[in-house]
């Protein structure tokens, strides 16, 4: 399997145009749902997300008691960190720091994509997301609805799967809202369906890229773009 790399460029500081999913017109009609999901997490609210993985749950990602919840209605251990949802490399700064030449490159190959990469947490994220640990799990999603999220937000979004600790992963509309809608406050309707695919989950804090899950990328893809970037 090969994977096309999409070389966009995440310095830009804004969202990257998202294609080939939903249109704007489609998600013009369910503008309201949106704008409602987004006053939700505001709020410290907890909203069900559809991306172009798997259904997320998503919450302000410096909300300490919004991150509370999110653990709460997955039943999710304290000790397993949250992986982190960004729309632009803004975003990202504020939740790493020493963002190595790699890590954009790595970022401007596979982003947005099915790439979620390791990097060193920045000081103000809250240690809930990370479990007390040093790294955080971050990924911009390929998808129009989580990234008209993060920037009706203008912050960072937990991205973590969004079914009870332990169960299977949700796959379809109906299952996400059987399971755990009336757990959360919204469960967002807009955009199409994720494909079902985790990410490909790499730690880049050691120098060289680590493989901690296998998902919709394969490694040797990622490995080839990371030896091609700037050292």
């Amino acid at each position: 399997m090969i994977y096309s790399a999409r070389r966009r460029d995440p310095a830009l500081g804004t969202a990257p145009r998202i294609t080939g999913k939903a249109s704007d017109t489609q998600l013009d009609m369910e503008s309201a749902d949106l704008e409602r999901a987004v006053q939700y997490l505001r709020e410290g609210g907890i909203v069900a997300t559809p991306t172009d993985t798997l259904y997320g749950l998503a919450v302000d990602a410096f909300n300490r008691s919004a991150i509370d919840r999110v653990f709460a209605v997955k039943g999710r251990p304290k000790d397993l960190a949250l992986p982190v949802l960004v729309g632009d490399w803004n975003q990202v700064k504020r939740v790493a720091k020493n963002l190595s030449p790699q890590a954009r490159t790595l970022a401007g190959s596979f982003w947005p994509g099915g790439l979620t990469l390791v990097l060193e947490k920045a000081d103000d994220l809250p240690d809930q997301v990370t479990a007390e640990g040093q790294t955080v799990a971050v990924r911009m999603p390929d998808h129009p609805v989580p990234i008209h999220l993060t920037e009706g937000l203008g912050l960072p979004i937990t991205g973590t799967s969004a079914n009870i600790s332990g169960g299977a992963d949700l796959l379809s509309l109906t299952e996400l809202t059987d399971h755990i809608g009336g757990l959360v406050d919204q469960v967002i309707t807009a955009g199409p369906e994720p494909k079902g695919i985790a990410s490909t989950v790499i730690d880049i804090t050691g120098g060289e890229p680590k493989l901690l899950r296998q998902g919709v990328i394969p490694f040797e893809s990622i490995l080839e773009a990371w030896e091609t970037g700037p050292r």
